[in-house]
């Protein structure tokens, strides 16, 4: 099959083009038939070597981390899906490889793709949608009448996290330039600050939650947005020491990660408000709940650009930009 493939970790390298062999299927696998990929910043993050130590891959591997597709065969102990199924997900760490024609996925990370959207627009969810799931539901717990900040709200995760928070009923503010407003405000946006114009943090004060994916000074700058017990929860970083521990790493990246997350964590105990780094996680079940939302209408995908598979190194590079308006997606077939 044909895949776009990492050989070596370099930041201004490029994806190679290359013929791999079919992945193995395993008991609990679905073998799914990819029509499309979504692309994501982590994707890049991988590629240039950022997470090596914590995801070790086996060069060369095949990146890409959203997929919608269809089931062409089943493991012996799959019981979920069968042959037909239309199906997406965000298949978990150490197995990713949507950049390519076919992907065996273990059927606990895959769900029933929405009825009401096509291939590129169900490929353009998953990560963005279980990182704002994991965030706001699961971490912040965030319900009905309390007020949450997502900062670059027209990104990927930021298009998805504002329609979510506000079917929760909260009260949601964001970041975004003078174009972008009245796309956040459609999604949702009860607060836009212009970020080229003014600071979010003298803008913005007695906030129940923070959702941080920008640069450690932004994260900083958070923790005046919030009231004592709130909750800064970060998907860019620095990985805390919960991270560490939950991803079963050795003593001394433990160490490392304590040290890298230390002023942060020292600050917000200072101002009585919780930190806390998250890296999603693949998982089926809130994927399946997320479907529920999006065929009702509460949620639907943005979606910037659909790029053609052998244009995947293009669609990389215009993701890096950070200009993109929601997801870029490739149509693989």
């Amino acid at each position: 099959m044909k895949a776009f493939v990492v050989d070596k970790y370099n930041k201004k390298g490029i994806l190679r083009l290359a013929e791999m062999p079919e992945p193995e299927l395993l008991d609990n696998d679905v073998l799914v038939e990819i029509h499309a990929a979504g692309v994501n910043l982590l994707d890049s993050k991988v590629r240039t070597g950022e997470f090596k130590l914590i995801l070790p891959y086996r060069r060369p591997f095949i990146l890409g981390h959203d997929v919608a597709g269809t089931v062409v065969r089943v493991g012996s102990k799959v019981r979920k899906f069968k042959p037909g199924d239309d199906v997406y997900s965000r298949p978990r760490d150490g197995r990713i490889g949507t950049f390519a024609e076919f992907i065996a996925i273990d059927e606990a990370d895959v769900a029933l793709k929405p009825k009401n959207l096509s291939m590129e627009e169900a490929a353009s969810i998953p990560l963005v949608g279980l990182t704002a799931w994991q965030a706001l539901i699961e971490r912040a717990t965030l319900k009905n009448g309390q007020k949450v900040f997502i900062q670059a709200g027209s990104g990927g995760v930021g298009t998805f996290a504002i329609q979510l928070a506000k079917h929760l009923g909260a009260t949601v503010a964001t970041t975004a330039s003078a174009v972008s407003a009245n796309l956040v405000k459609g999604l949702g946006a009860d607060v836009v600050v212009d970020y080229r114009k003014d600071d979010f943090e003298k803008v913005l004060s007695g906030y129940d939650v923070v959702l941080n994916s920008q640069d450690a000074k932004t994260l900083e700058k958070s923790l005046k947005v919030l009231k004592p017990g709130g909750k800064l929860i970060s998907i860019s970083g620095p990985p805390d020491p919960e991270f560490a521990k939950a991803q079963g790493l050795n003593l001394v990246l433990r160490l490392m990660l304590r040290l890298l997350s230390r002023r942060i964590r020292s600050k917000a105990k200072r101002r009585g408000v919780g930190f806390s780094f998250l890296f999603m996680w693949a998982q089926g079940d809130q994927l399946s709940k997320i479907t529920s939302l999006i065929e009702s209408g509460a949620i639907r995908p943005v979606v910037d650009r659909v790029f053609p598979f052998e244009a995947t190194n293009e669609a990389l590079t215009y993701v890096e930009t950070g200009r993109a308006k929601g997801k870029v997606v490739i149509k693989v077939s």
